[in-house]
């Protein structure tokens, strides 16, 4: 399947979320989502990324944006996440990879000299008109945040 580009609508996905809920995407209609995709709860990168949106929240939720972290890891892992870190994100389980493929972001990556499949961290911003306007992919992780933060008090 290909991957979503800006201008497309946003792949629809209903998935268990931290503390027991389910999130569909299309349920915020009307609404900005900073969709985020990373590979792996409690690591270096995707703690720093997770850190860094719970510290932008507020200015994200005035401007009308709601963030919803994705990855393959259990809604156990990642109440244990959110719990350690203080999160103030949602955070998504796709054991399943249901998001993950339609979002194109399973890829082969490479560590080492080993390749093996991964999620590359990838983020969508998510007009209310439930369309991608903007993508960002291969993320960064220092900087990302305020980028995607500044991006969705444009649109």
């Amino acid at each position: 399947m290909a991957a979503p580009e800006q201008g497309n609508l946003a792949p629809d996905f209903t998935l268990p979320s931290d503390g027991g809920g389910k999130i569909k995407l299309s349920g915020f209609k009307g609404r900005k989502v900073v969709l985020y995709f990373y590979p792996k709860d409690d690591t270096s990168g995707c703690t720093l990324e997770a850190v860094t949106f719970t510290s932008l929240a507020p200015e994200f939720e005035a401007a009308g944006a709601v963030i919803i972290g994705v990855s393959p890891d259990s809604v156990k892992a990642h109440d244990k996440f959110k719990a350690k870190h203080d999160l103030g994100v949602t955070l998504v389980s796709d054991e399943a990879h249901e998001a993950i493929d339609a979002y194109g972001v399973w890829v082969e990556k490479s560590m080492y000299g080993r390749k093996y499949m991964g999620v590359e961290r990838s983020t969508f911003l998510i007009g209310s008109d439930r369309r991608i306007a903007e993508v960002w992919r291969k993320v960064k992780v220092p900087g990302h945040a305020e980028a995607v933060l500044k991006a969705a008090k444009a649109l």
